[in-house]
């Protein structure tokens, strides 16, 4: 359940709301050969083409968007772990309730993973449809043209801070770095990255992989320099604390998996709060206690978005999707999988969302803020030029 993608971010100064205050606050290299064969596809309410399609009016409404997406009959989707935010459920929701058949390549794939596939691709039947991509993928994808603007049905109650103004990429769901800890193995389990110098947790603090290339990891960077005096604009104090935290012998460079979780190899993981609650389920009553904090001193959370390939070879099935990733229905779903999805606020005004749901998010508190185009770039190349040398 890897997946490498920098994306939005947010940050809180204080814990002390409900885990609805990210959702109410602004939630706010594969190859293929043989391209795929020129097909006749049909046309929308105005002779518009599926790939052309920039909203369901295109198609002259919902149903005829159905039935264009029923007869190309298949969906490419890439990097999604079924794991992940609930995304095997709403793989198969999505199927049982269209005739559309989805191949899910490279569960374990990062955003890099997915671009590369649409570049190399370009032209193919195997090229993946849709894209959930770490923030700066999606602006860079949309940058370099390879991604068609699509606006959903609720584009109007996405905020204008989560989406692209032309539909090239929009945010779907986020969630705040946690501290994930197996309490049947450590005795007292640490609530603050301050907590994860202290000498008892040698050889047990891990990430889920690189941040250099993998966005949780690079949130838990983020939200450590937020905790050690850095800021959005200086990233380098939480490569400093991963530094001191492997020079002490407590950070473990190992790749934390629900796998190294359950067999004890990383007791202690630094990881999206949805994930991490995630594991709380899923390894109840197999010898694992799994607890899930927020830390209070360096809270910061991040947005994932979706996008449409600009040469989808099932522009009509893409575009399906993402109006079902945006019903009622798959929000709710994203929900259940413990993220936030960016229609939260909106629902909850409405009465939509899942109230058993919504009471299960992790607590977190505050007013989150988001760092600016320039902030992110910076921490990336920071990164990019410090973190081997901080912790090799």
């Amino acid at each position: 359940m890897r997946r490498s993608r920098p994306r939005p971010r947010i940050r809180a100064n204080s814990r002390a709301a409900a885990g609805i205050a990210l959702g109410a606050a602004a939630l706010a290299v594969l190859t293929a050969c043989g391209a795929a064969p020129e097909e006749k596809t049909d046309t929308g309410a105005e002779g518009v083409q599926p790939a052309e399609a920039t909203s369901v009016k295109d198609f002259g409404g919902l149903d005829k968007l159905v039935a264009a997406a029923e007869k190309e009959g298949e969906l490419n989707v890439i990097a999604l772990p079924p794991d992940w935010a609930n995304y095997g459920e709403l793989i198969k929701a999505f199927q049982a309730k269209y005739k559309v058949r989805i191949k899910s390549e490279n569960p374990d794939g990062a955003s890099a993973d997915e671009i590369a596939a649409v570049k190399s691709r370009k032209g193919q039947k195997r090229a993946p449809d849709v894209l959930d991509l770490g923030i700066a993928f999606a602006r860079s994808g949309a940058a370099g043209n390879l991604f068609a603007p699509y606006k959903v049905a609720g584009w109007d109650k996405i905020p204008d801070s989560q989406k692209d103004a032309d539909g090239r990429w929009f945010n779907d769901y986020g969630g705040y770095v946690s501290i994930g800890c197996d309490a049947a193995r450590i005795k007292n389990c640490p609530e603050t990255f301050a907590d994860l110098l202290k000498p008892e947790y040698k050889g047990k603090v891990a990430l889920n992989g690189n941040p250099t290339k993998s966005g949780s990891a690079f949130g838990g960077v983020y939200a450590a320099s937020l905790a050690d005096k850095g800021s959005f604009g200086d990233i380098q104090p939480g490569i400093d604390f991963f530094g001191r935290l492997k020079k002490s012998g407590n950070f473990i460079p190992v790749e934390s998996t629900p796998a190294t979780v359950e067999k004890g190899e990383t007791p202690i993981s630094i990881d999206w709060d949805y994930l991490n609650a995630g594991y709380a389920d899923q390894f109840k009553g197999k010898g694992v206690d799994w607890k899930v904090s927020v830390p209070s001193d360096g809270v910061y959370a991040q947005y994932y978005s979706q996008a449409v390939n600009k040469e989808a070879p099932h522009p009509a099935a893409a575009r399906l999707w993402m109006e079902y990733l945006y019903s009622t229905e798959g929000q709710n779903l994203w929900l259940k999988g413990y993220a936030r999805p960016v229609l939260l606020p909106a629902m909850t005004e409405d009465g939509t969302a899942d109230k058993t749901f919504v009471t299960k998010l992790p607590e977190v508190a505050g007013t989150p803020s988001f760092p600016s185009s320039d902030e992110l770039d910076k921490a990336n190349a920071t990164l990019s030029e410090n973190w081997d040398k901080a912790v090799s």
